[in-house]
């Protein structure tokens, strides 16, 4: 990695402001500034693109898993990489491998990975999810039913030593399964605590965000929905000004129209930000794989179980952009800050990623003005490059 360089030729997106005619300037990995092209310093090495745009490199909060395998095949430093790596070529500079319901000596085994993943400080490595078990079964979607269970001292105890071995630990649990005291202690050990897989109530979801829960497990999918008498779930997210929500942006999981009326309603200052629920086919051309011993089939951009549950997403973070931007009809900007800045806020991560303000990680993500990835950088280290 070159200690100082420059990259200019492309419009830059900030993560809030564009600036054109600019040159960012990176040292040792971090953002150094933004400054005009002509103000460089004298003998700088520089990158000299063709077009298109600088923004912040993407960062998923949800990742089941990529490259043909998913975190639940076994969970290793070597499937964290693969997973990791696997996202790259799509814009994803950050990322939280997501493990699925499973039995706790495979929950174990994640948390070993994730903290070998920390200390060795794999690229793109943010942290891990642990997507259940403590879920509801009215609400299961594709998780087993079978590992579904309530959350003991003992699984609450485990989260709270893991947190301390890696930068982010975010938990997917259901109040059916977990009570606000749980809720407050694990948020207080700075555990990120979101609901999802959930038929509770408005009032209840309220309850738990006042004990500690900042966040929602992609919105609409596997929850209580809006109701005329009862808001669900899904309303007391958008309702919540506290709450910040995933949104699995393909067209399949969620209607357009619903999302842009989440979008124009949701209170802040939380934010909806986007997620691919990524499962193994990412990077593949697989048609079909296995979860918990269970086939899943891939077909017409859709993952699903042999009754026709969804199964998570056949999605990458950029074609989500490109559908917020062409079919939601979304500013770029703000397209571009949903995959990046929001949900570094969720995570509490904006200090360094999803955004090339002074001082940020130089995790950069060079797009065409079609919007297709031509280079993406992590830490100022160059890890794509399109032929």
């Amino acid at each position: 990695m070159t200690d100082r360089f420059a990259i200019a030729g492309a419009r830059i997106f900030d993560g809030q402001a564009w600036h054109e005619d600019s040159a960012l300037i990176v040292r040792d990995g971090s953002v150094e500034r933004i400054a005009p092209r002509g103000s460089l310093p004298a003998g700088i090495s520089l990158i000299e693109l063709k077009g298109g745009i600088l923004a912040p490199g993407f960062i998923d909060l949800q990742v089941n898993g990529g490259g043909g395998i998913m975190l639940n095949d076994g969970p290793s430093l070597e499937v964290i990489r693969t997973i990791c790596a696997a996202h790259v070529p799509f814009g994803t500079t950050a990322l939280l491998p997501t493990l699925i319901t499973d039995t706790p000596e495979i929950t174990e085994a994640a948390i070993a990975a994730g903290a070998q993943a920390a200390l060795q400080k794999v690229p793109g490595f943010l942290g891990l999810h642990l997507e259940g078990p403590h879920l509801s079964k009215a609400r299961k979607g594709a998780h087993d039913p079978a590992l579904i269970r309530p959350m003991t001292d003992e699984d609450e105890t485990r989260l709270i030593a893991a947190r301390e071995k890696m930068p982010v630990l975010l938990t997917t649990v259901a109040p059916e399964s977990v009570d606000e005291r749980r809720v407050a202690g694990l948020a207080s050990a700075g555990v990120i605590v979101s609901l999802g897989h959930s038929d509770t109530s408005y009032q209840t979801t309220r309850a738990m965000a006042a004990a500690g829960a900042t966040m929602v497990t992609h919105l609409f999918n596997a929850m209580s929905q809006i109701g005329n008498r009862e808001p669900g779930l899904a309303g007391a997210t958008i309702d919540t000004g506290t709450l910040s929500a995933g949104l699995i942006a393909d067209g399949i999981h969620v209607d357009p129209a619903t999302i842009g009326i989440a979008l124009r309603a949701k209170q802040g200052p939380a934010r909806i930000f986007l997620v691919t629920d990524a499962m193994a086919t990412i990077g593949t051309d697989m048609k079909s794989f296995t979860l918990n011993g269970r086939l899943i089939r891939r077909e017409n951009g859709r993952l699903t179980l042999e009754d026709g549950t969804l199964a998570g997403a056949d999605l990458d973070m950029i074609s989500a952009v490109r559908f917020m931007r062409e079919t939601i009809g979304l500013e770029l900007d703000e397209a571009l800050r949903m995959a990046s800045l929001y949900p570094a806020q969720a995570v509490g991560q904006a200090v360094r990623l999803g955004h090339l303000g002074e001082g940020a990680a130089a995790s950069i993500v060079h797009l065409s003005d079609a919007l297709d990835v031509e280079g993406v950088w992590i830490e100022g280290e160059k890890v794509f490059a399109a032929s």
